[in-house]
């Protein structure tokens, strides 16, 4: 019986009418300049040839695997979606992104993460600053692994090549000052300790847009831990005197939703009696009624930011020129640790009549 006979990048090459050099640009991933057309052609002939590349062997000879590692607290919300930005950029730049969740804080399973990590040799690592432990990371890093931070705040500075930050600060300034424009004389912002840091930058710009209004404000944080959403529409009434209206900032869209039912359910009108904000514009705040004022995030110009930083660090060509923060694709200066992406308001009925 005879052996079946290795396809070679020769082979390749013949099928799809190109150089063996175009083909092993292809095949591994460099990045040349190419027409799109002529990488489907390789790519296309390779699989009909049925071609497998000895990954490990080119790994070893180039000391470089084209592979990115991200880790994220989990797959739900914003961690899921931003995921899913990172894979389509990383591998626009013809890069495979492998994705791990931090499994809820897990000793065990961040442990074996960084195994895995260490063994597979990945390029870069992109971390959230909730994912990981900075001790645990600094152990990759050791390893002469550059890492990528996002929504990392207060991280020391040696351990990152650089950060990649949402403005939550910033847009909650934002955001009060908006309330305070529809009328409302009392703010609140319903906090959430679950994701501390995260929720830290929400009280930072919520305190910071009080103190910049025009005149004062009967306003408190309110930690939701310590009270249901029904207790605290009553605590609301009672501290604002019953002067309406009340205005909202909640953690996030969800609890946002959360207590705008507990206010229907006491009988008070949205936005009448209470004006009502979130934050990271889920899908279900566009669709529930009243619909619900909220911040966008930018997750394409998050991930674009997060990938050019990475590759700026391997040595690796990207767009050439600076690009302002507003456009959605910023190249960082060499000089710059922490880049702050702003939020847009988008509002809607649950804020105006």
């Amino acid at each position: 019986m005879n052996k079946k006979r290795t396809v070679t990048i020769v082979d390749i090459a013949e099928a799809a009418a190109v150089s063996i050099a175009t083909v092993s640009n292809v095949l591994n991933r460099r990045n040349v300049p190419m027409a799109d057309e002529t990488i489907r052609k390789v790519e296309k002939a390779a699989e009909e040839l049925g071609y497998r590349r000895n990954a490990v062997a080119a790994n070893l000879s180039r000391r470089k695997s084209n592979e990115l590692g991200l880790i994220v607290p989990g797959f739900i919300g914003y961690y899921g979606r931003l995921a899913e930005e990172m894979e389509r950029t990383a591998h626009q730049q013809r890069y495979h992104l492998s994705v791990f969740s931090a499994g809820g804080f897990d000793s065990e399973v961040e442990k074996r993460h960084l195994d895995a990590l260490l063994q597979r040799r990945v390029d870069g690592l992109f971390c959230h600053g909730l994912a990981m432990s900075p001790d645990t990371t600094r152990k990759i890093v050791g390893e002469g692994t550059p890492l990528v931070l996002f929504n990392g705040w207060n991280w020391p500075q040696d351990i990152a090549v650089g950060a990649v930050n949402l403005d939550f600060a910033g847009g909650c300034v934002e955001m009060v000052k908006h309330l305070y424009d529809q009328g409302c004389r009392s703010l609140f912002y319903l906090s959430s300790g679950r994701a501390h840091a995260v929720n830290e930058q929400r009280v930072i710009g919520f305190k910071k847009g009080l103190i910049e209004l025009a005149a004062p404000v009967i306003s408190e944080v309110i930690e939701l831990g310590l009270h249901d959403v029904q207790s605290i529409v009553s605590m609301t009434q009672e501290i604002s005197g019953g002067l309406g209206p009340i205005g909202i900032l909640a953690f996030d869209d969800l609890v946002a939703l959360r207590f705008m039912s507990a206010v229907m359910e006491q009988g008070y009108h949205v936005p009448k009696d209470y004006k009502i904000a979130g934050i990271n514009n889920d899908s279900v705040s566009s669709s529930c009624y009243p619909q619900l004022t909220t911040l966008d995030i930018p997750y394409n110009q998050q991930a674009r930011l997060m990938i050019d930083l990475m590759l700026r660090q391997l040595g690796e060509p990207i767009d050439a020129g600076d690009i302002d923060v507003e456009s959605g694709s910023l190249q960082p200066k060499p000089d710059e640790h922490e880049l702050k992406i702003p939020l847009t308001l988008i509002p809607r009925m649950s804020t105006s009549q």
